[in-house]
């Protein structure tokens, strides 16, 4: 498998909120009980907004640049055996954002992705 230039973080804007004035994100809730941050693929986004965060609105999509986070990215099974990547060892640095836009997840689970997901 080929790394993707592009991996998406999808998080509240409270929780991205202090990581405006720190330069780094240390992640949702999830990500720091589970001691890893989560990521998707362009094709893992859709069903992870659908089954994560039905319902929710004014959420962040954060495009990170995967080549930016080095030997902290690992690529691990998780939703029916497919490859997700993970960050270990720290926060996110905001350096490694190529982009960020913002989301609504219907009450279906149905949301209209920005389209410069890839």
């Amino acid at each position: 498998m080929s790394e993707p230039a592009l991996i998406y973080k999808i998080t509240t804007a409270a929780a991205y909120a202090p990581a405006r004035a720190a330069g780094a994100f240390a992640g949702m809730p999830i990500d720091l009980a589970d001691g890893y941050m989560h990521f998707s693929t362009a094709d893992q986004l859709r069903d992870t907004l659908r089954l994560h965060f039905k319902g929710q609105s004014g959420l962040l999509i954060l495009a990170v640049r995967a080549g930016d986070l080095g030997d902290g990215l690992v690529w691990e099974p998780s939703r029916g055996g497919q490859l997700f990547p993970h960050l270990y060892g720290g926060p996110l640095p905001l350096s490694a954002v190529e982009w960020e836009a913002g989301v609504d997840v219907g009450p279906n689970g149905d949301c209209d992705l920005p389209e410069d997901v890839r």
